[in-house]
């Protein structure tokens, strides 16, 4: 028998569209839009937030630029850059791939957490790193994740956050999966205090991200298109050996099926999230 070696692509990632555009240096100035196929300038993309001027396709934005879009101006404190993964399982060709990924995000690690002020109100903000081997949760993931929780819960902050991920990191075997309960726990404690979660999913969320915090906010909103799943389309329907329904476990599939509260489209996230700030708390302390 035979087997065929399954494409390692993400759902939803096209090759071309696998990082920001913008930041796409010596590839001329412009970009074809993943969705309509129009060449678009790379300056008018900036301009609109990386939405399509003409379909508004959302394409992949930086955790550093999404915070920068979101937080009012100088507003935000870094917490925990100086932590980042190694080997500790010894997986093959795991260094290398860490390097690779910090060389192509100048980042650290798959998320970035801090504080900041969102339309004058005091939070605790996450955006997760698509060009850090796609956004998956490793130890360090969980641990920047869980510390942020615990020091909103004991600020009493809302928390903002915004996912974007391919799930568990698989060369951190079990200690990645450990994650997903341990950020878990933490959401759920920051909860109970009476706090407020707001998380914006961003294409692809997925795997064990999706299956712990991404799902736990008390307002969950996404941006449109973008897949929120825990096993991707096609692995179910090689599995099940049958088609899915046109556009399924995409963010307008899951609101219809309640999954999510609302889609809201990038350009007017900062609105949005200042009203439900706003409305959830008194100069940043939950009320």
């Amino acid at each position: 028998m035979r087997f065929k070696k399954p494409s390692n692509t993400l759902e939803g990632q096209s090759k071309s569209d696998k990082k920001p555009a913008e930041e796409r240096a010596g590839e001329g100035d412009y970009y074809p839009c993943p969705g309509c196929k129009k060449n678009i300038a790379k300056s008018e993309l900036r301009e609109n937030l990386n939405v399509c001027p003409l379909c508004s396709y959302h394409l992949k934005l930086s955790a550093r630029r999404r915070i920068a879009i979101i937080s009012d101006p100088g507003s935000f404190s870094e917490t925990d850059r100086e932590l980042t993964s190694d080997n500790i399982l010894q997986f093959p060709e795991y260094d290398e791939k860490l390097e690779r990924a910090r060389l192509e995000s100048s980042e650290n690690e798959a998320v970035i957490t801090g504080f900041c002020e969102i339309g004058g109100v005091r939070c605790a903000i996450f955006a997760m790193e698509p060009r850090f081997m796609m956004g998956s949760m490793g130890r360090v993931v969980g641990e920047k994740i869980t510390r942020l929780f615990e020091a909103a819960t004991d600020a009493r902050l809302p928390v903002v956050g915004f996912t974007v991920s391919g799930g568990a990191r698989m060369q951190e075997g079990i200690l990645s999966l450990m994650q997903m309960a341990k950020t878990s726990g933490a959401v759920g404690r920051h909860s109970e205090a009476g706090n407020l979660f707001l998380c914006v999913l961003t294409d692809p969320t997925t795997g064990g991200v999706t299956a712990s915090f991404a799902m736990q906010g008390d307002i969950i909103i996404a941006e449109p298109g973008a897949l929120i799943c825990f096993t991707g389309p096609r692995v179910i329907e090689q599995t099940i050996r049958k088609k899915l329904p046109e556009g399924f476990q995409r963010a307008e599939f899951q609101l219809e099926r309640g999954f999510l509260d609302d889609i809201v489209d990038r350009r007017g996230q900062r609105d949005y999230i200042i009203k439900i700030l706003r409305m959830h708390t008194r100069g940043g302390v939950a009320v």
